[in-house]
């Protein structure tokens, strides 16, 4: 909200009010400070956030996407991680290997990206030569 803090000069949507009705990704959940936790447990709870500095109640609807590198269950047992935000998040896990353990997949992924509408758009349509391919093929 404008005036919550030094440089708060308008009142601009948070993200989970952008994302009301679609989407949210929220990378490196396992980063997520311990104290940030309970509040982000809150808005997947009641579905409704406040911004900072603002009274207002603001209900959200949105889908939930988390990703981490980190092992949460150890997190847990460490005490790094709420183990009631990681049973609210994990309706669904999806165990996807490093793409060093799944180079086939690199081909794939490149022509799909090299094909996305927003790439050519930009750059024009692009091709890998079959050494650059092999680069990447061999990567570690």
């Amino acid at each position: 909200e404008k005036g919550a803090f030094t440089g708060a000069v308008s009142s601009r949507p948070g993200a989970f009010e952008r994302a009301h009705g679609g989407t949210i990704f929220l990378d490196e959940l396992g980063e997520l400070r311990l104290d940030l936790q309970p509040k982000l447990l809150r808005v997947l709870e009641n579905h409704e956030v406040r911004r900072v500095g603002g009274n207002d109640v603001i209900e959200v609807d949105c889908r939930v996407i988390a990703a981490t590198n980190r092992d949460l269950m150890k997190e847990i047992q460490v005490g790094g991680f709420r183990e009631d935000l990681y049973f609210r998040l994990s309706v669904i896990t999806i165990q996807l290997p490093p793409l060093r353990q799944r180079r086939d997949d690199i081909p794939l992924i490149l022509k799909r990206a090299l094909a996305d509408p927003e790439v050519v758009g930009k750059h024009g349509k692009k091709r890998f030569s079959a050494e650059s391919l092999g680069l990447l093929m061999s990567y570690s």
